[in-house]
């Protein structure tokens, strides 16, 4: 089968600072890359040209077979979503759900069954009806994903999405996301500087590091790179014990 999303050769410069050097990477369909990399790597460039945020200096782009590089970003189908929730604040959860499908003019009735759909895989029903400033952090991340989904995009990028998060309110977002890429079909780049965080949330994993791109066959080729970092975390747990 092709990939949903292939890029070859993908580079990005600013004036002579070189951000991507010939970036070559596969997603499949229903799957969840891992996107691991510092501060400054290049990760944040590499979604936002895939959105069609930012052009390539160089490379192709490929989504299901067909060439985007010229497409704007609102004909791409492909959702970006920031660390930040960035929620309309004169919205209630519900209108803020709903806002993509309004702009797609999508009946009333298919945008009341949609929401109620996404309110309820999102445990938000109770919620429906309050604004953002009532919210916590936590919800107001699901409000933010569940806007994203609703509209079924053909691929979701997560900008390390759960970074402001408190560690406990982060790991049920994980586990809730991980519930939402089964029951409903999600592929998505997954951007995060953290190793457990990619290696709990992708299917595969790849590195990008100064630009430059290393995408793993499998997650045991990664765990094995004594350069993917895996090595000293567990180096280190051992050495607490």
């Amino acid at each position: 089968m092709q990939p949903l999303l292939h890029i070859k050769n993908l580079s990005k410069s600013f004036g002579n600072e070189s951000i991507l050097t010939y970036v070559n990477l596969q997603l499949n369909h229903n799957e969840v890359l891992s996107v691991i990399g510092t501060s400054g790597s290049g990760k944040t460039t590499l979604l936002k040209i895939i959105a069609g945020l930012e052009q390539q200096t160089s490379g192709e782009l490929f989504l299901d077979q067909t060439e985007i590089s010229e497409q704007p970003a609102q004909k791409r189908n492909i959702v970006y979503l920031y660390q930040e929730a960035l929620l309309f604040p004169h919205l209630n959860v519900f209108e803020n759900i709903a806002f993509g499908l309004r702009l797609k003019k999508q009946p009333n009735n298919d945008i009341k069954t949609k929401v109620e759909k996404m309110l309820h895989f999102l445990e938000l029903e109770k919620h429906q009806n309050k604004m953002p400033h009532q919210l916590s952090g936590g919800q107001k991340q699901r409000v933010s994903f569940g806007r994203a989904m609703v509209v079924e995009p053909k691929i979701l990028l997560l900008d390390e999405p759960f970074g402001a998060l408190d560690s406990h309110t982060r790991t049920k977002m994980q586990v809730l996301f991980k519930d939402l890429v089964a029951k409903l079909n999600i592929s998505a780049l997954f951007v995060t500087h953290d190793i457990k965080e990619a290696i709990i949330m992708g299917n595969t994993i790849g590195k990008i590091e100064k630009g430059n791109w290393q995408q793993y066959q499998n997650k045991q080729a990664f765990y094995n790179d004594e350069t993917s970092g895996v090595q000293n975390e567990i180096a280190f747990w051992k050495g607490i014990n």
